[in-house]
């Protein structure tokens, strides 16, 4: 049975949280157990005693962690298409040395699994449990079979639309109530931290239930994973197609449009041209939308040696970073940064190492029809993209974006673009600094790694500005692929600047400009 419209169900969730008089005396954790709410079943309250570890994907093992009170549950179990089962499947984390406030943390890919409720995104060296927050983790709606990307699930339209937009919302208001419940107390503030799929799902939140949360950080965000899968599964290799050698069967070999000394030329003629601009030659681009670099100085005028490149090399590259565009040359999906990393071969591929596709084999088309395929991307329901949000500002909001300038998957300039497009819908850039920031993380792949300083606390920032008004200024990031090295993130307009004097190591040596 499919369950209740959500906003009703919100609606009433917030009333009784409201009216309720919550005890004095604080649960057991293994109270919990007999927690009851319509639609929820608790299949497990425990009590975690300080010093496990958890297991993190991608990751290893996490660090101690401190004692607290594990909840699971499933919301809404139902039997959907094919007979497979669905819910919304939850994990709550509530520690003993509680700071009074609720974090979620979101999902990733196709989501489907609940991940252990840590909250990691943006919180440098210390995850948000660590720091007292009681942390809750879902797979909104559906379970994962064949891997992240295992989208099978939008077979059935309501694990489609818990995945787009419900099951956070929903998972969320349970989370409430069952921490009011323990503590004797509801949670005084409440954040979602999020990157890739929980980027998207902050920025939903954001959009759709802006009095739910208080302060909401969205990292490289697939806010149009159709027009973006469009862009690097379709646009960029059919520009590299084009310029290919065929097989014997007249296929192109992509893997061999541009070679290793050609990404070396890139690297060396990116870095040439804009990696000082901001005052220190480090590998670093502080300002990536003031690097103008057109690989068309690299063009060989004269014959080809191993110190140019073929102009047909050029043109293709500047196609495939120029984002997909019609016929008529209609922007669709936004260009991508020359950035440090779109060279990389290892870990996950930069844009100029073509090959294998992210989410399958590399196509072998030459051409393809832009403005259908882009109209075939267009995904109303989970397309991050509404820009009004007077009301979560007014109720005190506040949101913080982050975008790696060398993201193979989302282009950095989607984000960025959706930013000043918002700014503009609700005031203009300096009433909305006040309540959002956008940062770019120079280098920085998908969500972490690359050549970047990719560890950086956005988290503890956030919540001074929520709870104390004062906006973040400047926060420090650090990195393994620049050890011993820290300077500061800065929000647009400004980018990190050596001062001229100091340690080039030591972030106190630069200052946001």
């Amino acid at each position: 049975m499919m369950h209740p419209t959500f906003p009703k169900a919100l609606l009433c969730a917030f009333f009784m949280m409201s009216t309720t008089v919550w005890p004095q005396q604080a649960q057991t954790c293994q109270n919990l157990a007999a927690f009851q709410a319509s639609g929820v079943e608790i299949t497990k309250a425990a009590a975690i005693p300080a010093g496990t570890t958890e297991q993190i994907p991608w990751i290893g093992q996490s660090a101690p962690l401190p004692a607290y009170c594990r909840v699971e549950g499933v919301l809404h179990r139902r039997t959907g298409v094919g007979g497979e089962e669905f819910g919304i499947t939850f994990a709550l984390a509530m520690p003993e040395k509680w700071n009074g406030d609720f974090l979620m943390q979101g999902g990733g890919g196709g989501n489907g699994i609940v991940q252990a409720p840590l909250g990691l995104t943006a919180s440098g060296d210390t995850p948000a449990l660590m720091r007292g927050f009681a942390v809750l983790s879902n797979d909104t709606g559906h379970k994962s079979h064949t891997g992240p990307f295992d989208f099978g699930f939008m077979k059935d339209q309501q694990a489609y639309l818990d995945f787009a937009y419900l099951a956070n919302a929903q998972a969320a208001v349970i989370a409430k109530q069952i921490l009011a419940s323990y503590y004797g107390k509801p949670a005084a503030f409440s954040y979602f931290t999020g990157c890739s799929t929980g980027g998207r799902e902050g920025m939903v939140l954001s959009q759709r239930y802006p009095g739910l949360f208080n302060g909401i950080i969205s990292g490289d965000p697939a806010m149009r994973t159709g027009l973006s899968n469009l862009a690097i599964g379709r646009w960029i290799p059919i520009a590299f197609n084009q310029i290919a050698p065929k097989d014997a069967q007249g296929k192109p070999l992509i893997g061999q449009a541009i070679n290793d000394n050609d990404r070396k030329l890139i690297a060396q003629a990116i870095l040439a041209r804009c990696d000082a601009r901001d005052g220190m030659a480090d590998g670093l681009i502080s300002d990536p939308l003031g690097c103008d670099f057109d690989p068309e100085t690299l063009a060989c005028h004269a014959g080809q040696n191993d110190s140019c490149l073929a102009p047909e090399k050029v043109a293709a590259i500047r196609k495939a970073m120029g984002g997909p565009r019609t016929e008529t040359g209609t922007q669709v999906y936004p260009a991508f940064l020359y950035d440090t990393g779109i060279t990389n071969t290892a870990g996950l591929r930069g844009l100029l190492a073509p090959g294998p596709g992210i989410f399958g084999p590399a196509t072998s088309d030459l051409t393809m029809d832009v403005a259908k395929e882009a109209l075939a991307g267009i995904q109303p329901l989970v397309d991050s993209t509404s820009t009004n949000l007077t009301t979560f500002s007014a109720n005190g909001g506040k949101l913080i974006f982050f975008h790696g300038s060398s993201d193979p998957w989302f282009s950095p300039l989607d984000t960025f673009d959706y930013y000043k497009d918002m700014a503009a819908a609700n005031g203009g850039l300096a009433t909305v600094s006040q309540w959002s920031q956008f940062y770019f993380v120079p280098g920085m792949n998908h969500c972490g790694g690359g050549q970047s300083l990719d560890q950086f606390d956005l988290l503890g920032p956030l919540m001074n500005w929520v709870e104390t008004g004062v906006a973040p200024a400047g926060v420090i990031a650090t990195g393994k692929a620049f050890p011993g090295r820290s300077r500061p993130l800065c929000a647009y307009p400004k980018h990190a600047h050596y001062k001229g004097q100091g340690d080039p190591q030591d972030a106190q040596s630069f200052e946001c400009r």
